[in-house]
């Protein structure tokens, strides 16, 4: 019994110490459904746009074969970016039309893909297939 009057102080302590929210760790940091609407609906006008010969700066169509089947394997939530892959920076109409990405996240545009990145980590928190065009 008296085993037990050490375990209340302790889980009383432990009870009261800072609340620790997930995203504080980037686990509930991924696109909003409004950051997705806002992407895709940029990438369709700006698809519908170039088939006019309006085609907007900033929107890559340079041909490129993509990333390897391994690496672009690698391109998912909770992996690390491998090193030395070329990170594109949103376009400029976009970056304007979207709220800002929380702090210490950037979202950036790999192999066709917008990928929400862990600065300090370079870890993956989620990625938007299927949207870049091109």
């Amino acid at each position: 019994m008296n085993r037990y009057l050490l375990y209340v102080p302790i889980a009383l302590f432990l009870s009261l110490g800072p609340t620790v929210h997930a995203d504080e760790f980037g686990v509930g940091v991924v696109f909003s459904e409004g950051e997705i609407k806002i992407i895709s609906g940029y990438y369709k006008r700006d698809d519908a746009l170039s088939h006019y010969g309006k085609h907007q700066k900033g929107h890559q169509k340079n041909g490129s074969k993509g990333l390897p089947p391994g690496i672009a394997k690698n391109l998912q939530r909770g992996k690390a970016l491998p090193p030395g892959i070329a990170k594109q920076q949103l376009p400029t109409g976009l970056v304007a039309a979207l709220p800002p990405a929380p702090k210490g996240y950037e979202r950036v545009i790999v192999d066709g893909r917008v990928v929400l990145i862990e600065i300090a980590t370079q870890v993956i928190r989620d990625v938007l297939t299927d949207i870049v065009i091109g």
